[in-house]
């Protein structure tokens, strides 16, 4: 299994309680699929660039997980569904290069 970061922006409109549900809801989608999840970053409410789905800010959580390859696609497409995920950003967690 490979480490992935998944940067998430949810609706500003979420109060604590559905904040933390909407993040165990996408953690349990992770281990359903066989994955685990590293570590859970609740980043809070930031301001947008620019409007998104009529929302001008947004609660940003970034969460470092790991996936097996056959369920990327199935965890993307689940995330894609969620009325509560604005965008998200999905990429693989690289190693980093030594110089010499």
């Amino acid at each position: 299994m490979k480490k992935y970061e998944l940067l998430t922006i949810l609706k500003p409109s979420l109060d604590s309680e559905e904040l933390d549900k909407v993040v165990d809801k996408i953690s349990s989608d992770i281990k359903n699929a066989k994955g685990e999840v590293s570590s859970v970053d609740k980043m809070g409410r930031k301001k947008l660039a620019y409007d998104l789905q009529g929302y001008r800010d947004g609660f940003f959580t970034n969460m470092i997980v790991s996936l097996p390859a056959d369920a990327i696609v199935e965890f993307k497409r689940n995330l894609k569904l969620n009325d509560n995920v604005l965008r998200f950003m999905f990429m693989e967690v690289s190693k980093k290069v030594q110089t010499v």
